[in-house]
């Protein structure tokens, strides 16, 4: 008889989505040492190895591609048994994963988030950052209950409500060349250094993606984890910065900062919550996509 627990469970789930131990561990709040031993002891239970090991990660075997379907299964169950019964305990409570990409994350969901959770005390977030495409799979595939993705990708057989619309724009020290202009296309600002998010970042992957379109890198001097960071260092003159609008709009209020919208037609952000099917969410996660969606802005026409 297999004895394998829901933490082996959530540990090994994490580490195949991210690709790596080290990252699965760090999702899962385990030491790597820990982690480590708990795989090789699933392993040992089933009898079969779950992972190849190699130098840039992990891939999963035919025993670890079987084992992450019922991995997931199993959990997404646990969260509705526990969301479930939590009205019979004082009230919603259990844990919801979200999958949100980078500008959500960072600008909208901390302030849509933060009401709601006050009004139910018992509830845990798990927030996981990913590409929105990546996100849209994970989603229909019930890895997570809902997604917050650019409403540029495609969705089909999900469902779908609008969230909050923003754009990306460059942030320059006055004087840059660029300062003065009313805008700019991604391609030219590769000429210059720039600061940004971490590379592993959804973002940044995103425009390091968008980059190797153009035939030109990214010229990244700096790696922050936000984009108030970014802009104190452009501000100092560092490079130059791609952020939300609306953190350009609030360090403008503090910060000797230049303006310049992005004139590439995916600068522009509406975003979108999706799940595979409302009516099928548990209790409280209907009632998390309702919240959000009654403090949303209309996408753009």
């Amino acid at each position: 008889m297999l004895h394998i627990g829901l933490k082996d469970l959530d540990l090994f789930r994490h580490v195949a989505e991210a690709g790596s131990i080290t990252r699965g561990a760090e999702r899962a709040h385990l030491a790597l040492a820990a982690a480590s031993t708990r795989i090789r002891d699933m392993e040992g239970a089933i009898g079969s190895p779950l992972l190849s090991r190699g130098r840039q990660g992990v891939t999963l075997t035919q025993a670890g591609r079987a084992l992450l379907v019922h991995a997931r299964a199993i959990l997404a169950q646990r969260d509705r048994m526990e969301a479930d019964l939590g009205a019979y305990a004082g009230g919603a409570g259990g844990e919801l994963r979200i999958l949100s990409n980078t500008n959500a994350i960072l600008e909208f969901l901390p302030e849509a988030l933060g009401s709601f959770l006050a009004a139910h005390p018992r509830l845990s977030l798990d927030i996981e950052e990913r590409l929105s495409d990546e996100i849209v799979g994970l989603v229909a595939e019930g890895v997570a209950s809902l997604g917050i993705v650019a409403a540029t990708v495609e969705t089909a057989g999900l469902e779908t409500f609008p969230f909050r619309q923003d754009r990306f724009v460059v942030v320059a020290q006055a004087g840059h060349p660029i300062a003065d202009r009313p805008d700019v296309a991604f391609s030219e600002v590769l000429a210059f250094d720039h600061v940004g998010l971490d590379r592993a970042s959804a973002l940044q992957r995103f425009l390091s993606t968008r980059a190797a379109r153009e035939g030109r890198p990214i010229r990244l001097r700096v790696q922050l984890r936000s984009f108030d960071g970014i802009c104190r260092l452009v501000e100092a003159g560092v490079g130059i910065g791609i952020v939300p609008e609306t953190t350009a709009r609030r360090a403008a209020r503090t910060m000797a900062l230049a303006t310049v919208a992005l004139a590439d037609a995916w600068a522009v952000r509406d975003l979108t919550i999706v799940v595979r099917t409302y009516a099928d969410l548990p209790p409280i996660a209907r009632l998390l996509v309702d919240h959000l969606r009654a403090d949303a802005v209309p996408p753009s026409a």
